[in-house]
């Protein structure tokens, strides 16, 4: 039996008029080829650009480090300048108008009195004395980066006044300036502390997820025992058992070293399990067939494979490392003067009677927490970046 004609005139939606092209269906536009054909690092970039409080954060923290390579310039003091007259005097502010209408930046130089009943210095602003700013100009001395001597400043006093935008501290010394000059030394503290926690870490950890076996619990029963101590007492142990005939330099490189040396222990815990996973693979076994050695294969195989999560990690251990230093000093255990940190400056607001009366001692944990914030959003915005599941 015949089956009944088609009937053509129900076809022609399904009938294209368009010449066929094979290969139309492999070709891309410019931004779907760029966007595919994109490479690891190039797309984590997008995504970080999407997170705004983390690229203000960058920014931040770029300006902050920016800052450190030009400390003494930034100074209206030197670091030591003492101004006896000028005791715990309070911040001054910067003023534009005064009672005889524009005048530029400027500030009311000061009158104090000392309270006989409380011992306090006792400071009121004359408005009388209008003190103008003066801006790239020449103030104290100083040795630039310790090695050249120079004198000048961004910003100085008037002849023969004063410029404390953050007041000054019990023996005189602008705090604004020494803020500035512990931004180098505690900013940098981190940044050494995290490259020998991040290469510990590495080693140690890639060693373990390689080979696993005895040697992976060998080194995770350490890693245990180390976790186990308070971390703390443990630096304040190892701190306290620097010689104290050390010079300041190497007190620095002492407590650098023992933030170091306590703080790789989390990241060789996400490297050893990174590498669990990924020494299975089959990129990995291809490798072994053709005569790799193992540190080519960690180095050029397996690492990479994740070498953004690392980067977002250690950039959230970064904090810690600030936030251990500025501990340390602030007990008298980190550095030590001469040396200058946000920790040392905070060591002279211990005693709460003088924070009540010198508020502005407490300005140095100002910057302490902005740096911290900024890492930890900064770190959050690259760890986003870095999810391939995002």
């Amino acid at each position: 039996m015949s089956a009944d004609p088609i009937d053509t005139r129900r076809l022609d939606h399904y009938v294209s008029t368009a010449p066929f092209d094979p290969y139309s269906v492999e070709q891309m536009s410019p931004e779907q080829e760029r966007y595919f054909m994109a490479s690891q690092w190039r797309m984590m970039w997008w995504k970080l650009k999407r997170h705004r409080l983390a690229v203000i954060s960058a920014g931040v923290l770029g300006f902050m480090y920016l800052t450190i390579l030009v400390s003494e310039f930034l100074s209206p003091y030197a670091l030591d300048s003492r101004h006896i007259h000028h005791i715990y005097a309070p911040p001054q502010g910067i003023h534009l108008f005064s009672d005889e209408g524009f005048v530029g930046p400027f500030v009311y130089g000061y009158d104090y009195e000392l309270n006989m009943d409380t011992l306090q210095r006792v400071y009121t602003v004359d408005k009388t004395d209008i003190q103008p700013i003066r801006f790239f100009c020449r103030g104290d001395d100083y040795d630039f980066w310790g090695l050249f001597p120079a004198n000048l400043h961004l910003a100085c006093p008037s002849e023969g006044g004063t410029l404390f935008l953050l007041g000054t501290d019990r023996l005189g010394r602008d705090m604004l300036s020494r803020i500035l000059h512990g931004t180098r030394i505690s900013l940098t503290v981190g940044l050494i502390g995290i490259t020998i926690s991040f290469i510990l870490g590495i080693v140690v950890g890639g060693i373990a997820g390689y080979y696993g076996g005895w040697i992976d619990n060998v080194i995770q029963r350490f890693i245990e025992v180390l976790r186990s101590f308070p971390e703390l007492p443990l630096w304040m142990a190892l701190s306290a058992a620097l010689p104290v005939t050390w010079s300041p330099i190497l007190i620095y490189f002492g407590i650098t070293l023992i933030l170091g040396l306590l703080d790789w222990t989390g990241l060789a815990r996400a490297v050893r399990s990174k590498l669990l996973a990924l020494r299975e693979e089959d990129f990995c076994t291809a490798a072994q067939l053709m005569g790799a050695s193992p540190r080519r294969i960690i180095g050029r195989h397996l690492l990479p494979s994740f070498m953004s999560h690392l980067i977002a990690s250690a950039t959230l251990s970064i904090p810690g490392m600030i936030l251990g230093e500025t501990a340390l000093s602030f007990l008298g255990l980190g550095l030590r003067p001469p040396i200058t940190s946000w920790g040392v400056l905070l060591n002279e607001a211990q005693n709460i009677n003088v924070v009540a009366l010198y508020p502005w001692l407490m300005l140095p944990v100002v910057p302490v927490i902005l740096v911290v914030l900024a890492f930890n959003f900064l770190g959050d915005g690259l760890r986003d970046a870095a999810d391939p599941y995002r």
